[in-house]
């Protein structure tokens, strides 16, 4: 075991040399072990954390970056292995890892790379540790998704369900009193966030601070209830409508409760335990946002995704609704395209995930994502079999756009 120990280490060092040496190792790294929380940091889940006075910007930063490219098996159901590029390719990686760790890109905590099905990068930055759950943001959103095709793998629904109207779910809405058109609205048209509902600032304020008036179903009954009439034309890409929804959907079809739902048949089943998942007002998991995981749980997630809905040759979500989860179902235009640039285009959106098409040397890339602002991404690169997870605390970040320049030419 300590010369195993031994070789790894070494084989560390000599591709830093990069770096400059390894006095210049010495002074951006540190590669003895994985940074870890201390357990005061550990109780910080979320970008602010007013019940026990602590924040995640009381995480000091780490003095030296974390970069190894033989990361080690933790036993955490993840494969490793280890970055098998030529030198020159490497040093793409290294070199970026320096800059990173300068800053120069950004405020991130981490990032790691899996090719072919492995773990072959892992580093952290700053507030990044190995054990730490990061803020998610509405990378959130996906994993809704995520736990809707748990249930349609379950049998608690069927891919049909997915063009059903929601509120054939919901047993407890009241549909005399629903606007024109909610009728309309499908499964299908929350997970892509087309469902044409259109409230007032002042309507949605009033059920954001009046949580007590709206738990449980109360909250869509509102939305239904309030919203402008339903139509084909209104029923375009808005982004923040649908997710609730769906939430909302599990919550009423499983046998338990959507955190428990969550808890024992989605994570559970992929061993990812060291999480927080915030309760909305509505009293529900909150559905867009307030999810925390660890950055090796969240590649977890981005091989699920990747082999098709199975993990660990067990299929956890139906194939089929990976493919369309994963698939661009509407798209949204190239004005605003988060973490983008020049080589980023043909921005769309599926059930929670985002995709766009990554250009180098004119030849374009189809990237399917998980996305949280902040920087929180979970990137999968299937024509590279590239899975690349970010997490970071930068509002302007341009990950996508560093993942086409930077990162896509070492695996070509």
């Amino acid at each position: 075991m300590a010369i195993n120990s031994h070789l790894k280490n070494s084989l560390v060092v000599v591709v830093f040399v990069v770096f400059g040496g390894v006095s210049a190792l010495s002074a951006v790294a540190d590669n003895s072990s994985a940074p870890t929380a201390t357990p005061e940091e550990a109780k910080i889940k979320h970008w602010g954390m007013p019940e026990i006075g602590l924040s995640f910007t009381d995480i000091p930063e780490l003095e030296k970056a974390y970069v190894d490219a033989t990361p080690s098996d933790m036993k955490d159901g993840i494969p490793v292995g280890k970055l098998n590029t030529s030198e020159s390719n490497k040093d793409i990686l290294f070199t970026l890892a320096k800059e990173i760790f300068k800053g120069k890109h950004g405020n991130y905590d981490s990032l790691l790379i899996a090719h072919n099905g492995k773990l072959v990068f892992e580093s952290y930055y700053k507030r990044g540790r190995v054990d730490l759950s990061h803020p998610q943001s509405s990378a959130t959103k996906t994993y809704t998704g995520l736990a809707l095709g748990r249930a349609i793998q379950l049998g608690y629904l069927s891919m049909a369900d997915l063009d059903k109207p929601v509120y054939s779910f919901l047993s407890e809405l009241d549909p005399a009193k629903f606007v024109e058109g909610v009728e309309s609205i499908t499964l299908r048209h929350a997970l892509t966030m087309t469902t044409g509902i259109v409230l007032s600032q002042e309507q949605w304020k009033n059920i954001r601070e009046n949580p007590s008036e709206f738990k449980g179903q109360k909250e869509v009954q509102a939305m239904f209830e309030q919203s402008e009439p339903i139509t084909p034309d209104s029923q375009t890409f808005r982004y923040g409508t649908g997710p609730g929804i769906v939430m909302q959907i599990i919550e009423s079809v499983v046998p338990d409760t959507a955190e428990n739902f969550i808890k024992n048949e989605l994570f559970g089943k992929m061993g990812i335990t060291n999480y927080d998942w915030r309760t909305a007002p509505n009293g529900l998991p909150a559905a867009g946002w307030k999810a925390s995981l660890t950055s090796r749980d969240m590649l977890k997630l981005g091989i699920l995704a990747q082999d098709k809905g199975r993990w660990r040759g067990k299929q956890i979500i139906p194939e089929a609704y990976i493919a369309e989860a994963t698939s661009r179902q509407v798209y949204t235009g190239d004005d605003d395209i988060y973490g983008g640039g020049k080589d980023v285009s043909n921005q769309g959106y599926g059930y929670f995930w985002w995709g766009t098409d990554l250009t180098y040397d004119d030849k374009q890339y189809v990237s399917t994502s998980a996305q949280g602002g902040g920087g929180v991404y979970i990137m999968l690169v299937d024509a590279l079999d590239l899975i690349i997870v970010v997490t970071a605390h930068e509002r302007e970040d341009k990950t996508q756009q560093l993942v086409a320049e930077r990162i896509l030419p070492a695996f070509i």
